[in-house]
């Protein structure tokens, strides 16, 4: 194999389509980029061995020592070759060079069966690339199980419209086990050519190689209401609409779904027929111009633009209206899973019974229900806890990995324990460790002899497959929060370290590793008041010295994060939730001024977040600044009208400033 130290990759990039070099600015920040930034060329997030290596390569070994900070990356070729797809072929070649008469059945020809009745062993083996996922093993081979190696991301409100369209980079597998061609065992060679990567076929014929109905079915103005030839009579417009990532690479949506205006109406999700038809948009071609494509539009209007906003709204509703003549009403439909998810993430608490449901529905998309799995989170109830322990005996592992988080607050250690216990020795990886994860804060005292050995096997399980990104500082504070759990308080300092030493720029270790300090420096202080009661004056000494020593080491940690979130809030100054943490960071220090400054632009950039909104109600319900409070108040009540909670609190808080008032 070859070896390689590190490789940073530079921002000038290569347009294959149109053959000319081109400047790929960073995403989302000011091109002027400190050279310590993340983002900056020679940053981590340009990095090859780190982010484009793995799938870009064959037989990658990442080979990072965190002790000296350096690559020593090995690969056979530095492009996918035969044995990215087809796994190591020695066997083979020696099986061919043997030319026995005999065949050992248990080895075959030495290569996984890609072309398998089964068609999940080949889509497995393309989306061990073509997906965002997560690492959990180093050694996947070809027909390896994918959730054996990988956890794949679900629907999340980042990556994913509400619906289950794509939005960020996905890289197809998330989508296509939402259509029905995965589910009716459609496999990618079906469309695509495995080793040229191009579609078997020109135009619709793509479509109709396979849909070989009558005549006109499908290919014809009676069913798409288009001249024939035009981009509305494509199959793939319609029901692959594209995105555009890194400037220049058009990605279309593989869930292959019929387009639903109605859902832009109710949802503001995108939809093909709006796309199509923005020409029908009440905008002034000014604004056009800084719009070129339709998901320009769509993060404007998702950034707050009420023009665009109000422009997009007329489209849909002209989109809906089209397709309710052409098509019925039918296709109007509440029953799709996007208003359920929709209402969960708007704190709708009458909206549970229609999550449940939506979660143990088998006729849904995994991917579907597991993301209503982990929505059911938020709940916290009893009812919610049922549905989650009878999601975790679900046939799909990523529906019993997303119910098993939903346990993590669990107060009472022994129903914990006795809920997820039995999953420690589930045969997919992806989902042990996660019991292993939820479970690592259960006291030793409370495992037999059995859980303990499954629970140490899946942990360390869960520790090789962080240790695969050991590059990076979320896998190390990861670690040290796990540590943590364990009350393996020596362990997680060093995890915190490491943290900060891998990526020194980065926020979130310096936190972790101040809050645990501060948590030993309170357990000092009370040691030293235990032992002034008992009358230990040598040992109170000693204690409050510790107390000290830990205070000591948190202040510098502190205030070096309070920096890195300032610079953060300038380099992202639209982010919400980068706000939201510094003005969190300065309240704890006291900064009340300064505090309140953040937060509330955090919830004015997010006035419809709870969490952030409550958090600036919050602040100044503490400071018992109760006319500042009450609007706050008000404005949560708007977010999540059905908590009784916050109903209760906000008439508490009206009373308070009216007392304030009238004294």
């Amino acid at each position: 194999p070859h070896e390689v130290a590190r490789l940073q990759v530079s921002r000038i990039a290569w347009d294959a389509l149109h053959k000319r070099w081109f400047y790929l600015p960073p995403p989302d920040v000011d091109e002027k980029l400190a050279p310590n930034d993340d983002l900056h060329w020679t940053g981590v997030a340009q990095r090859w061995n780190n982010m484009c290596a793995d799938c870009h390569s064959t037989n990658l070994k990442k080979n990072y020592d965190v002790a000296t900070k350096t690559y020593h990356t090995t690969y056979s070729e530095i492009d996918v070759s035969c044995e990215a797809c087809h796994g190591p072929g020695s066997t083979h070649v020696e099986l061919a060079r043997a030319k026995s008469l005999f065949w050992d059945r248990k080895v075959g020809y030495g290569l996984p069966h890609l072309k398998s009745p089964d068609s999940h062993v080949e889509i497995e083996t393309c989306v061990q690339c073509h997906s965002r996922r997560r690492l959990l093993h180093p050694e996947f081979q070809p027909g390896d199980d994918f959730y054996n190696n990988f956890a794949n991301e679900l629907l999340g409100q980042a990556t994913y419209y509400v619906d289950g369209q794509i939005q960020d980079e996905v890289y197809v597998h998330g989508s296509f086990i939402q259509s029905k061609m995965y589910h009716r065992g459609i496999r990618c060679t079906d469309c695509h050519d495995p080793h040229t990567a191009r579609l078997k076929h020109n135009g619709n014929q793509v479509c109709t190689s396979c849909h070989q109905h009558p005549a006109g079915k499908y290919d014809g103005p009676a069913h798409h209401h288009h001249k024939p030839e035009s981009t509305g009579a494509s199959c793939v417009e319609c029901h692959m609409p594209e995105t555009t990532y890194m400037e220049v690479d058009a990605r279309r949506d593989h869930s292959l779904r019929v387009p639903r205006p109605d859902l832009s109406v109710d949802l503001g999700t995108p939809n093909a027929c709006t796309r199509c038809h923005l020409e029908k948009a009440d905008l002034p071609e000014s604004r056009r111009a800084e719009l070129p494509l339709y998901q320009d539009w769509l993060r404007a209007a998702r950034d707050g633009d009420q023009q665009v906003q109000a422009a997009l709204d007329h489209v849909n509703r002209w989109a809906a209206e089209k397709s309710k003549e052409w098509y019925g009403e039918k296709r109007d439909a509440k029953d799709h899973f996007a208003y359920a998810l929709s209402a969960a993430r708007e704190g709708d608490r009458e909206s549970l019974p229609t999550l449940m449901r939506l979660a143990t529905d088998r006729r849904q998309p995994g991917i579907v229900r597991a993301t209503a799995a982990s929505e059911l989170g938020q709940f916290a109830n009893e009812a919610a806890f049922v549905t989650s322990k009878e999601l975790l005996e679900d046939d799909d592992p990523t529906v019993r990995a997303a119910a098993i988080a939903n346990f993590q607050a669990l107060p009472d250690d022994r129903r914990l324990l006795k809920t997820l216990a039995p999953l420690l020795d589930d045969p997919v990886r992806l989902v042990r460790t996660e019991a292993a994860r939820v479970l690592a804060r259960v006291p030793r005292a409370l495992t037999n002899g059995a859980q303990r050995k499954a629970l140490d096997r899946a942990l360390e399980e869960f520790e090789a497959g962080l240790m695969m990104n050991n590059d990076r500082a979320t896998a190390h504070m990861t670690l040290g929060i796990l540590y943590e759990d364990q009350g393996r308080t020596d362990d997680a300092i060093a995890a915190y370290k490491t943290a900060i030493a891998v990526e020194p720029q980065v926020t979130g270790p310096r936190t972790n590793l101040a809050a645990l300090y501060e948590r030993l420096a309170s357990a000092a202080d009370e040691q030293a008041r235990n032992a002034a009661r008992q009358g230990d004056e040598q040992a109170g000494i000693a204690a409050a010295e510790q107390g000290y020593r830990y205070r000591q080491l948190a202040e510098p940690l502190a205030e070096q994060e309070l920096e890195n979130l300032k610079r953060d809030t300038l380099l992202a100054p639209d982010n919400a939730f980068i706000h939201f943490r510094y003005g969190l960071s300065l309240y704890r220090h006291g900064r009340f001024e300064q505090a309140e400054a953040e937060l509330t632009k955090a919830a004015n950039l997010e006035p419809n977040d709870e969490q952030i909104v409550y958090g600036v109600m919050r602040f100044h319900y503490d400071r018992q600044n109760w006319s500042a409070a009450r609007p706050w108040a008000e404005q949560l009540l708007e977010v999540r009208p059905q908590e009784p909670a916050y109903r209760q609190l906000y008439e508490e808080i009206k009373a308070r400033a009216g007392e304030a008032a009238d004294n």
